[in-house]
């Protein structure tokens, strides 16, 4: 046995120790392991490594860099896989569905695995939007040594010597639907604007969540910066493997990791970066699974005081390479240092804190993609939560790069039944001006799913009418959304939320300045129309995965979490 550990505490006894454990070290020496590795630690090595996109291609190659990590370190590494749904490829179409019901299936198969071959530690790899919030749930659900990884961005295209993303490509659809953008043009942006393996390059979902699992303590301190073709990610992957057995010797475990404090620190990043608000929905289930009260409205409280001062896209200019080229997550966090704004005394994967961490940092704000805290890009950051007649458990909106006219939209309601029918409109150009258009039965439940809409989003943006109309639905929007658009509307209208019982010609308000989303209707007329709903519209899903997730699946403003979280819990994995 390694004399570094002991394992009579440890998981993995339950399967190496002891003479009625043969049968099942049977199987280990079958597939090559020494006795002593057998008698060693062991290391779930968890990717969601598959061939459906770029952003998860490289995490098996990845994880090989971990392997040796974990056992330079003294254990002993088990790599498996999980799936992952690519919300690009999934986008505009019923594949959306799979999409959020996938974070929970990852974070339940990682799960499974750990439990069933009585892993002692997880370092998990990930490179898709729902893949990171999932693979961070497990971590914390398990309450196991833990780390993250991620697989890291894609470089940008380029076009007409301009950066170009996946983004670039959604919009160009709609100009050339517009007719303004040829056949020819839309054959050239889709074959240059994603030159190689990795996420989506700007501050979308993953990227969002990649700095989050910094500012959150699960990854080591700049490990999610250097985008995936790069070789170096390889040395973050060895040292995540050495810094897993540092957790394990010192029992250091997710949940001593991931508390309301560095809960809190997280949402400062997303609010200061510009991030996607789908990391309204991640950071509420992260909290799920430890157990901690933290819903969409911490979230955006804590956004309302953070300065943005970050200039990435969809909101600002640079795309993920070029923070990583100026100093990554580490020198954002300085800046929020600098405000006053951080929890330093959160502990780390490093087994060190935060502040430990930022005080081996060196280098400040270029004033160019990080701008000083103190001169910010806007005072408050770039997401803002939403409450009114229209949304009681709240909603939520992206506002960095629009000022504070473009923050408060009054129009009549253009009501659409699912987002189909909202596209279908759209590119026949039927609305109008001033419209709000509405599009609801896509919230968690009602979809089922909470499917994205950055089809219709970037169709009407590629109309040039991305500043002339607004948007609500109770589903979701891509981090790489750009207009005046507010989702996770709750209650949805599969719950008998407000927004299923509004009409054409409603006149509804959105005002991110004073946080309200109201509908010009007195309670007695909501009360009527109530009594008038005929409840929740029919949905095609009556078996299946789609299916048990809308029956399990609670509100948008929880985290659209599917079981009861870690206040329930009975059964501790670690100690048992």
């Amino acid at each position: 046995m390694n004399d570094r550990f002991n394992k009579s505490k440890l998981p993995s006894r339950h399967v190496t120790e002891g003479p009625s454990k043969a049968p099942q070290r049977s199987y280990f020496y079958a597939m090559g392991l020494t006795e002593e590795e057998i008698h060693r630690p062991w290391v779930g090595v968890a990717t969601c490594w598959n061939e459906a996109a770029p952003c998860n291609i490289t995490l098996n190659r990845q994880a090989q860099s971990v392997k040796v990590g974990v056992k330079d370190a003294g254990a002993t590494a088990r790599e498996f896989t999980t799936i992952t749904v690519t919300d690009g490829i999934a986008m505009g179409h019923e594949g959306m569905r799979s999409s959020l019901a996938s974070r929970d299936a990852i974070a339940d198969t990682v799960e499974l695995t750990m439990r069933g071959h009585c892993y002692d530690a997880l370092v998990g790899l990930a490179g898709c939007d729902k893949s990171l919030p999932g693979m961070m749930m497990a971590m914390v659900r398990l309450n196991v040594p833990s780390v993250f990884i991620y697989g890291g961005s894609i470089l940008p295209g380029r076009l007409n010597d301009q950066d170009v993303t996946v983004q670039d490509v959604f919009e160009a659809v709609g100009k050339h639907q517009a007719g303004t953008l040829s056949d020819a043009e839309l054959a050239i942006i889709e074959r240059v604007a994603c030159p190689g393996a990795g996420a989506c390059g700007a501050q979308y979902t993953a990227n969002t969540m990649a700095c989050v699992s910094e500012a959150i303590g699960l990854a080591l301190m700049n490990s999610s910066g250097a985008p995936a073709p790069y070789e170096s990610r390889d040395a973050y992957g060895r040292a995540s493997g050495e810094a897993v057995l540092n957790l394990i010797s010192k029992n250091i475990r997710a949940r001593d990791i991931v508390t309301r404090k560095s809960l809190e620190n997280a949402a400062r990043v997303v609010a200061c970066t510009g991030g996607s608000t789908n990391a309204a929905l991640h950071l509420p289930a992260i909290a799920h699974e430890a157990g901690i009260d933290f819903d969409l409205f911490d979230v955006t409280d804590i956004m309302r005081d953070t300065p943005w001062f970050c200039d990435l896209r969809p909101g600002g200019k640079y795309v993920a390479k070029d923070l990583y080229e100026v100093g990554g997550v580490p020198l954002v966090l300085k800046e929020l240092r600098k405000l006053g704004l951080l929890h330093e005394d959160c502990i780390t994967a490093s087994g060190r804190t935060l502040g430990e961490e930022l005080d081996d940092i060196r280098g400040d704000a270029d004033g160019r993609v990080i701008y000083p805290a103190a001169t910010p890009l806007t005072a408050t950051g770039g997401v803002v939560g939403l409450r009114g007649n229209l949304a009681p458990d709240g909603a939520i909106v992206k506002v960095a790069g629009m000022s504070a006219e473009e923050q408060v939209f009054t129009g009549p309601a253009r009501v659409f039944e699912c987002e189909e029918d909202a596209y279908d409109a759209v590119r026949r150009r039927a609305y109008a001006a001033g419209d709000v258009i509405v599009i609801r039965n896509e919230g968690p439940a009602g979809g089922p799913g909470m499917r994205e809409m950055l089809a219709t989003t970037a169709a009407i943006s590629g109309q040039g009418m991305g500043k002339k109309v607004a948007l609500i639905t109770d589903g979701r929007f891509s981090g790489a959304t750009r207009g005046f658009c507010v989702g996770h509307v709750g209650p949805e209208a599969a719950h008998g939320g407000p927004i299923a019982l509004l009409r054409d010609g409603d006149m509804i308000t959105i005002d991110a300045v004073k946080g309200e989303l109201s509908v010009a209707l007195g309670q007695d007329e909501l009360t009527a129309r109530k009594a008038e709903w005929p409840g929740p519209k029919p949905t095609q899903y009556a078996s299946g995965a789609i299916w048990k997730f809308a029956k399990l699946v609670g509100g948008a403003r929880w985290g659209a979490v599917t079981h009861p979280g870690a206040r329930e819990e009975r059964h501790i994995y670690m100690d048992q």
